[in-house]
């Protein structure tokens, strides 16, 4: 099965064929539209001209970040998502031997990955649990647990970028942040 998150297959590629890219992405998922963060990595690939985390940790710090900052950026605050993204990539390359998949093939369970990715930067609890929901989901990477250890968005539904498979998903995710932002605000009035 193959992404379909960004709305550009050169993108969705990326994603397809990198699992850094996949983890990237999902770092690059906040405060900014969930389709341009995932079109990030291939923006990194075309203008590194590698994805790989030993390539991203290697660079220049100031030369990675304009590179992220050249239009059309890689995120809202190209910036600071530069020095994050050179971040994750050294502590892949660090404890994972540059392979991202590692982190969820060798986890002992859902409880495990989600430590595991919580130990990443530009990672919480929330945003954990629904990249564990991406691997069990889209990619079928299901350790023991990994339901109760993402809690609601194992449900079947359209809550979060684990559930978008194409356009009309991800209008049906969309929707579903939009009701839920609007009851969290008539709550608090």
């Amino acid at each position: 099965m193959g992404f379909h998150i960004t709305g550009d297959p050169t993108a969705d590629q990326v994603l397809d064929e990198s699992s850094f890219a996949l983890l990237a992405a999902m770092m690059l998922d906040q405060q900014y539209p969930m389709e341009q963060a995932f079109r990030g990595p291939a923006k990194v690939l075309d203008r590194l001209g590698s994805i790989e985390p030993a390539a991203i940790a290697a660079a220049d710090p100031a030369e990675f970040k304009a590179l992220c900052s050249t239009p059309p950026a890689i995120h809202r605050f190209p910036g600071s998502m530069a020095e994050r993204l050179q971040t994750l990539a050294a502590i892949v390359e660090e404890r994972y031997a540059g392979q991202a998949e590692r982190l969820w093939t060798e986890a002992t369970s859902g409880t495990d990955l989600v430590k595991r990715i919580m130990e990443l930067p530009g990672f919480g609890k929330q945003k954990a649990q629904i990249f564990t929901a991406l691997l069990a989901k889209q990619l079928g990477v299901r350790p023991a647990g990994w339901e109760q250890a993402v809690g609601d968005y194992a449900l079947e539904g359209y809550r979060s970028v684990a559930d978008v498979t194409d356009a009309v998903s991800l209008q049906k995710v969309r929707d579903f942040k939009q009701r839920k932002k609007a009851a969290a605000k008539a709550q608090a009035v």
